[in-house]
């Protein structure tokens, strides 16, 4: 016998997904979560943007899951009174020649299933937004915005109607399997005090964390751990548009976007700082650079308008230079480990995904693969 049926380790948006879906079919579902509050790392340090799935690759995880999620999380949304607006984004063009890349975009996005992408000329544009300044631009309406502690409040709580639990102020310091089939969790509280927890399926959906836990694991075969800093910068003042603004993707990221809150309080960001230890505290001078960025389609930009406002970091496992990874997601046919399912690599589209990944992991864990 074991302590416990199901072990989740990691009470971010996705984690709490994976319980909750987990705790519907009927299992004893236990999560484990280091800090006070769940939620507090990479799930409340985002721009909490419901992506549509346009630029993943065809076929991937990421796209595979933000096309599914995004219809599934308006749905759950609006479903538990959780706020969320589907304001939508403009892909903006800044000269003729990116012009052509959106018709690229346009088409990747159709393999990807996303397929109301809508051209806009500079005449539809100046009016529409006139502050903006660009040669054209898509517009995706089924971008949006969601409170993210408001949708994980939700996934807590029908967790917990369905018999689910939630224990916080836990951190997880080592696994091991046990010989007779299932996993023993070996945990220490906020006091220090250690203790041991059996169960005979186990979730590791610890984000940055992930990937030295499963070390633990003989035959887990964890992929090396990145991370990736993301500071945000919000600006004083009445946001410049209506809808979320992003340029034409430059080699290596998205470039400096505008994303705004429920409030339509509007803020820049992320930039990309790869770093040794997570440290969330926000570098004023890295808004320098954000400034001629940002004037490429709003030369409105006030000087000195840019406060510092928060980080994230990404738990990537693919490193600087590398190709952006998929999400890694291994089941027991994977890693031969029955009853496991580990988690790598959860960055965005993480919160938009984080139903469908629910999904996908129960079927993981009920079928075996």
């Amino acid at each position: 016998m074991h302590d416990i049926e199901t072990l989740v380790i990691g009470a971010g948006a996705v984690g709490l997904a994976i319980a909750r879906e987990l705790a519907l079919t009927g299992r004893e579902v236990m999560v484990l979560e280091q800090h006070g509050l769940i939620g507090s790392e990479t799930s409340a340090r985002n721009s909490e943007v419901i992506h549509a799935g346009i630029y993943y690759p065809t076929g991937s995880l990421k796209a595979r899951f933000c096309v599914e999620g995004k219809e599934r999380l308006y749905r759950f949304c609006a479903e538990n009174g959780v706020g969320f607006e589907q304001i939508g984004k403009l892909i903006v063009a800044s000269n003729n020649d990116q012009l052509e890349q959106l018709q690229s975009i346009r088409r990747k996005a159709a393999e990807n299933g996303v397929t109301d992408l809508v051209f806009l000329d500079q005449d539809s544009l100046n009016e529409a937004e006139p502050e903006l300044a660009c040669t054209g631009a898509l517009h995706s309406p089924s971008t949006g915005i969601v409170d993210s502690h408001g949708f994980m409040l939700a996934l807590q709580g029908e967790l917990e109607a369905n018999g689910g639990q939630v224990v916080l102020n836990t951190r997880v310091a080592r696994l091991e399997r046990l010989a007779d089939g299932g996993y023993r969790v070996h945990a220490e509280t906020e006091g220090t005090e250690t203790y041991a927890l059996t169960c005979k399926e186990l979730i590791l959906s610890a984000g940055h964390g992930a990937p030295a836990l499963a070390a633990g694991l003989e035959g887990a075969n964890p992929p090396a751990a990145y991370l990736a800093k993301g500071s945000y910068f919000k600006l004083q003042g009445k946001a410049p548009f209506s809808k979320l603004i992003y340029p034409v993707p430059e080699p290596g990221g998205l470039g400096v976007h505008l994303t705004l809150d429920l409030q339509h309080q509007a803020r820049f960001g992320p930039d990309v700082e790869w770093v040794e230890v997570a440290d969330y505290r926000v570098d004023p001078a890295r808004g320098d650079r954000f400034y001629a960025a940002i004037r490429s389609y709003w030369p409105g930009l006030p000087d000195d308008a840019l406060l510092p406002d928060y980080s994230g970091i990404r738990p990537k496992i693919a490193g600087p230079g590398e190709p952006a990874a998929d999400f890694r997601i291994d089941g027991p046919s994977d890693h031969g480990l029955a009853g496991l399912v580990t988690l790598y690599g959860i960055e965005s589209p993480g919160l938009t995904s984080a139903i469908a990944i629910g999904s996908y992991v129960s079927q993981l864990v009920t079928i075996g693969l």
